[in-house]
């Protein structure tokens, strides 16, 4: 970013120095200020961008070690609870197969 300030400050002083060179009146002058005055406030506002964006990403980095920091917490956790879902499961088929017999042999009582 720096190479483009560089150059757009070198590309200023060019101008100004064949506008000087060419003797033009004092009103010229005033506007290759001007110019020179609207490149600083694009400069400023570039930098503050930069500033901001600089910030934005410390902060998104800062929340991304948070999230990753709580995942490595959690982790653990999720695998017990998959675990149990898994126990849970295998019990509630073992269940449902045994009422399906007793029902079977319910059922066939009743003939």
């Amino acid at each position: 970013m720096s190479e483009i300030f560089t150059q757009l400050q070198v590309a200023e002083l060019e101008r100004f120095e064949q506008k000087a060179g060419q003797n033009e009146d004092p009103l010229s002058l005033t506007v290759s200020a001007d110019d020179f005055s609207a490149l600083e406030d694009r400069i400023i506002r570039a930098v503050e961008i930069v500033k901001r964006e600089r910030q934005a990403r410390a902060a998104a980095e800062e929340r991304a070690e948070r999230a990753e920091s709580e995942l490595r917490l959690v982790t653990p956790r999720i695998e017990v609870l998959q675990r149990e879902i898994e126990t849970m499961k295998s019990e509630r088929d073992h269940v449902r197969s045994r009422v399906e017999k007793l029902l079977t042999q319910l059922d066939a009582l009743q003939l």
